[in-house]
């Protein structure tokens, strides 16, 4: 995992998208060593490329868009999402519309995408930010922090006044097979005044009980249920590690988060860069650890840039 990676072959979906109910596709393709991913709108002639990184990222509210130039690519956190549980940090994508496709609304298509494609491993390895002192931010009700550890783990906590969702809790130690095995599966979920709410204002178009979990005031919609107990919790994981992403490099820490979402998950991410004493890069060759934290001074820049 401390490879850099890309996929292997161009691999093609479609499926509809969230706001506009029409039809998007995608095409993931190979990309160089630290390209990074890149999405390209292919509906556009110019200013159509957008590096998904900290620095792009335009707003937080519902979902993660990014964007640079007017060019804007929205609900990126599911694709992104499953590039980070599967380790790859390098690819192309090609989009035909502003947001990718909501697909079942978790990230196990994209992962099936990946699977499909196949994983190359890149020559040069990737830098890894080391979480040496604690750095929490909260909104008042929510919370997310990073926490010095030895590896990369998830600690999430959510509580909605909902009788089928309540309290819940879960923690992980991160890896690609616990992802593919217990978090990409986990759905979206929605109660159904908002969805209503939202299609009236000409948004979530494409939502469905295809794409969602919907709760009315007492119980689930859906007539299949859920696709495991904790399915709340677990896709709130798979959002947060779509958007942490986008700082460009694995962490080696715990990120714990009570009541958190995209936009507390997004200042975490600046209020860590601007706290250069609290981390370190490093990267690893040949199982040896070397300090790449030189790199310091331009991460902060994208830090302030994205704030």
């Amino acid at each position: 995992m401390y490879l850099q990676r890309t996929v292997r072959n161009e691999v093609t979906c479609s499926g509809i998208g969230l706001h506009t109910g029409r039809k998007v596709s995608i095409v993931i393709k190979p990309a160089d060593i630290d390209a990074g991913v890149v999405f390209h709108r292919k509906d556009l002639s110019e200013n159509n490329k957008v590096k998904a990184d900290l620095s792009s990222v335009l707003d937080t509210t519902l979902a993660t868009t990014i964007g640079i130039n007017g060019t804007r690519i929205s609900t990126v956190e599911h694709l992104l999402s499953a590039f980070s549980g599967m380790g790859v940090c390098n690819a192309v994508v090609e989009i035909d519309s502003f947001e990718p496709p909501i697909m079942d609304g978790s990230a196990r298509p994209f992962v099936t995408l990946i699977k499909t494609a196949g994983i190359e491993i890149q020559s040069k390895p990737r830098v890894v930010m080391v979480v040496e002192k604690p750095v929490t931010v909260s909104d008042g009700e929510g919370r997310a922090e990073l926490l010095p550890a030895s590896r990369f783990e998830i600690t999430y906590e959510i509580d909605f006044n909902h009788p089928v969702i309540q309290r819940q809790s879960y923690h992980m130690v991160f890896s690609p097979e616990y992802y593919d095995r217990e978090i990409c599966a986990a759905r979206t979920f929605g109660f159904l005044k908002d969805v209503e709410y939202l299609q009236a204002k000409g948004l979530a178009l494409g939502g469905s009980l295809h794409n969602a979990i919907v709760l009315d005031e007492e119980k689930i919609i859906n007539k299949e249920g859920l696709r495991c107990p904790d399915e709340f919790v677990k896709h709130k994981i798979l959002d947060a590690i779509g958007d942490l992403f986008l700082l460009g490099m694995p962490i080696m820490g715990h990120f714990k988060a009570y009541k958190s979402g995209h936009k507390l998950n997004n200042l975490l991410l600046r209020e860590l860069l601007a706290q250069s004493d609290c981390w370190r890069i490093v990267s690893y060759i040949d199982g040896e650890e070397r300090d790449e934290t030189s790199d310091a001074p331009l991460l902060a820049s994208c830090a302030y840039a994205a704030s």
